[in-house]
């Protein structure tokens, strides 16, 4: 099975910025664990800031990969673009963030790219990711 990591902006600084809410673990780290927790799995991970590099993500892994699981960060409430590569590919994608934004700014409130992927995991911190790799290996 591949599952493909795909992380949006900023989220390069995990570890480093708000720890308060987004913890004191880099991405990085995290992701060495979850290789060894889930051996059977060839993960290929992905950060960009830049939108268009995202999209051009999706759309190579979107039709030879068995997931996608995506924290678009700040896109996921502004990107029709990445909203649009997601729903053209194949494989299923799952949305993942960090904090609950329900419970943060009303701007974070409203996905764009949530109806077009297979599910949503957020509030768990970085063990949303775990819970999306779960998800995909049902």
């Amino acid at each position: 099975m591949k599952i493909v990591i795909i992380n949006g902006p900023n989220l390069n600084l995990l570890g480093l910025r708000e720890t308060s809410i987004y913890g004191s673990e880099s991405f990085e780290k995290y992701f060495e664990t979850v290789k060894k927790n889930f051996p059977e799995v060839e993960f290929i991970y992905y950060q960009s800031n830049i939108e268009g590099e995202i999209v051009n993500k999706i759309h190579e892994f979107g039709f030879n990969t068995d997931g996608i699981i995506i924290n678009a960060g700040a896109y996921t409430h502004t990107s029709v673009a990445i909203r649009d590569a997601i729903a053209g590919v194949k494989t299923s994608v799952i949305e993942v963030h960090i904090s609950n934004t329900l419970t943060r700014e009303e701007f974070r409130h409203k996905s764009l790219i949530g109806p077009v992927c297979k599910g949503c995991i957020m509030g768990f911190g970085l063990d949303s990711y775990r819970l999306a790799i779960l998800s995909l290996l049902k």
